[in-house]
C-alpha cells in the first residue's frame, strides 16, 4: 500500500469524489510505474482511473460499519 495513499473509510465523514480521485490517482501510479504517463497513454491511465474511482465509490457505499454497543 502507498503510504500516501489516504484511508477513505470513514464513518463519521464519507470520502469526497476528489479524496477518491487522488487515492486512486495515486494508486494508478504505483501500479503502471507512471507519474505521468505519455501521450500514447494517458487515455489508458484515465480510463483505469475512472474504472477504479467507480468501483471504490460502489466499494465505500456497501461497507458496513460496526455500531458502538451501549451498555
Amino acid at each position: 500500500m502507498c503510504r500516501s495513499i489516504k484511508q477513505l473509510r470513514n464513518a463519521e465523514t464519507p470520502a469526497t469524489a476528489e479524496e477518491i480521485e487522488a487515492a486512486v490517482r495515486q494508486f494508478v501510479r504505483k501500479v503502471s510505474g507512471y507519474r505521468r504517463p505519455s501521450r500514447t497513454n494517458e487515455a489508458a491511465f484515465e480510463q483505469a482511473i475512472s474504472e477504479i474511482s467507480v468501483a471504490t465509490q460502489k466499494l465505500l457505499n456497501n461497507l458496513v460499519t460496526p455500531t458502538k454497543k451501549t451498555v
